[in-house]
């Protein structure tokens, strides 16, 4: 068979051993956190590792970034690094002295300096917005509205997230959509 200009062969297994070795429980345990993540952010994925997906999904290319470099801890106690995690990841110019807070109920409000002429930054880059509940495993995102030159943007979050700490990102996709930065943990922000 084909996939994704990959050719390979499908065999059925005569014997399937499992015999949950460390190595195994470890691995699983990473993957079904990192694969919880990422699920509660499919589409935002999808659009931010959109250059990564060469012979991989991008929810694949997420999946294996994210194992190789934001997970910290021991079985069975293993956490994302949030620090070290990326949501959308590329070659464009990032966000500088980015920040977000809640003061409003309901919104996350972020702000960071126009750094447009700055390497590859444009002003017309279209900010992507995200925030992460880990108490619900629910994300919020926004890929539209804001864009570099304005200097701030709101995401509006559901009426429960009142009092919840998220995880707040912030990246940014070029105009013409060919091209995304790496984005910037914000931090822990408790909704207010």
């Amino acid at each position: 068979a084909s996939w994704k200009g990959i050719d390979y062969m499908r065999i059925k297994p005569a014997n399937v051993a499992n015999p949950k070795t460390q190595g195994q429980l470890d691995q699983r345990s990473k993957f079904a956190l990192v694969l919880n993540f990422l699920q509660s952010m499919t589409a935002f994925v999808r659009l931010g590792f959109k250059l990564y997906a060469t012979k991989k999904t991008q929810f694949n290319s997420a999946m294996s970034y994210l194992l190789g470099n934001a997970i910290t801890g021991a079985y069975p106690d293993f956490t994302l690094d949030y620090s070290k995690v990326l949501v959308s990841r590329g070659n464009l110019t990032g966000a500088v002295n980015a920040s977000a807070v809640s003061d409003t109920p309901g919104e996350v409000a972020y702000a960071w300096d126009d750094n447009s002429g700055s390497g590859s930054a444009a002003a017309t880059d279209v900010a992507l917005l995200l925030a992460y509940s880990p108490a619900k495993n629910i994300s919020v995102y926004l890929t539209s509205g804001a864009v570099r030159s304005d200097g701030a943007a709101t995401l509006n979050l559901p009426n429960d997230f009142s009092g919840d700490d998220v995880e707040v990102f912030l990246g940014f996709m070029s105009g013409d959509a060919t091209d995304v930065a790496n984005s910037v943990h914000l931090g822990t922000v408790t909704v207010a």
